[in-house]
């Protein structure tokens, strides 16, 4: 078997997720190509989208929402993200295990606890038939079916159990921390019935055009879901196989391109949770080990990065029209300009019009 390099697989990644040249598509095809687009919080799917595309304008991505071309909702990784509105319904029950399984954990378990799960969701899509509705508020109605629970807890429980779209102002430009959900039945907001069957073959494919050449680790990483290794052995005659620095087997589809380890790439900024970082269970191809350790006790919150070279090289933070850069290695005078314009740039699309500056930590 072929061994790729590190940065082989680098190069592949940047190239496969438009991050080694903006890409002339829109952002549909975008959502489309990568499977789904963290979109934790409002404002970060943006600035991913931004720094893959060509000419991006806010409203395109809101337009999406409204037009129910795109859902926002919880998949994989049981995480919210944006998908399109056909892959929701194949992706979301492929993914149905690691969702449910929230149900088990303390946070949602001590709430609802004696609750017939089963019921919950046909009184969950009773109260919300024909409706949207605010988290808050549909747990209050929620409440007093069942009395002595938590409102947002048993909203949160239904929306584990019933597949949800999250209404567009949902999804809208101008927060950086969500504190106000709305809520609708994916299969009424969708305009289709959701799947029913899983579809981890369509997973795999789609994930490996996007993300690979990649392991089982990595897959089941990113999805949130197990048990692939069964999949990809009775899909072994159509992948390509090669191996890593590590020598570990690597899965790959077979038309998808492999990059030259000496390309040449952009200094790119990243979002917090942005998937290109958080799409393997092996980082390395994007960041170090060391480098990953710097963020773990707030990895949960989601660290926004930048790239030079290809590689994670510091993180970035907004303070209010000022981008604020923290190198973790030295720059180069050549990395250092191509930082400060690509963070104003940023700058631009984030604040336009504000007499914003970059500021680079020493």
């Amino acid at each position: 078997m072929t061994e790729l390099s590190l940065r082989a697989l680098n190069r592949t990644l940047l190239v496969r997720q438009m991050l080694a040249e903006r890409a002339e598509i829109g952002p549909l095809e975008l959502v489309e190509h990568v499977v789904a687009v963290q979109g934790q919080e409002p404002n970060w799917p943006y600035v991913g989208l931004w720094s893959r595309l060509a000419n991006f304008d806010h409203d395109e991505l809101a337009a999406l929402l409204r037009d129910r071309k795109l859902v926002r909702s919880t998949m994989i990784r049981r995480t919210v993200h944006l998908a399109t509105a056909q892959d929701f319904r194949w992706l979301r029950p492929t993914v149905r295990p690691i969702v449910h399984a929230a149900l088990r954990a303390p946070y949602f378990r001590d709430e609802i606890d004696g609750i017939d799960l089963d019921g919950l969701a046909v009184v969950g899509r009773e109260i919300l038939a024909g409706k949207t509705l605010s988290r808050s508020d549909f747990g209050k109605l929620l409440a007093e079916r069942f009395p002595d629970r938590l409102p947002r807890r048993l909203a949160e429980s239904v929306e584990m159990l019933v597949p949800m779209a999250h209404g567009p102002e949902t999804g809208e430009w101008g927060r950086w921390r969500n504190r106000y959900v709305t809520m609708s039945l994916a299969d009424e907001w969708i305009g289709d019935p959701m799947g029913t069957e899983p579809d981890p073959e369509q997973l795999i494919v789609r994930y490996l055009a996007a993300y690979g050449p990649a392991t089982v680790a990595d897959m089941q990483a990113w999805a949130g879901v197990t048990r692939l290794a069964e999949v990809i052995d009775d899909m072994r005659d159509r992948l390509r196989v090669f191996t890593d620095d590590k020598h570990k087997v690597l899965f790959d589809v077979q038309d998808a391109p492999l990059a030259d380890p000496d390309l040449p790439v952009p200094v790119r900024f990243l979002p917090a949770f942005d998937n290109a970082l958080l799409g393997h269970k092996d980082r390395r191809r994007m960041i170090s080990e060391e480098d990953r350790a710097r963020t773990a006790a707030e990895a949960s919150a989601g660290v926004p990065v930048y790239l030079v070279d290809g590689f994670v090289h510091g993180r970035w933070a907004l303070d209010g029209a000022t981008v604020r850069v923290i190198p973790w290695h030295p720059l180069t005078p050549g990395d250092e300009e191509a930082v400060r314009a690509e963070a104003a740039s940023l700058l631009g699309f984030i604040a336009p019009g504000e007499d914003g500056k970059v500021i680079i930590e020493r």
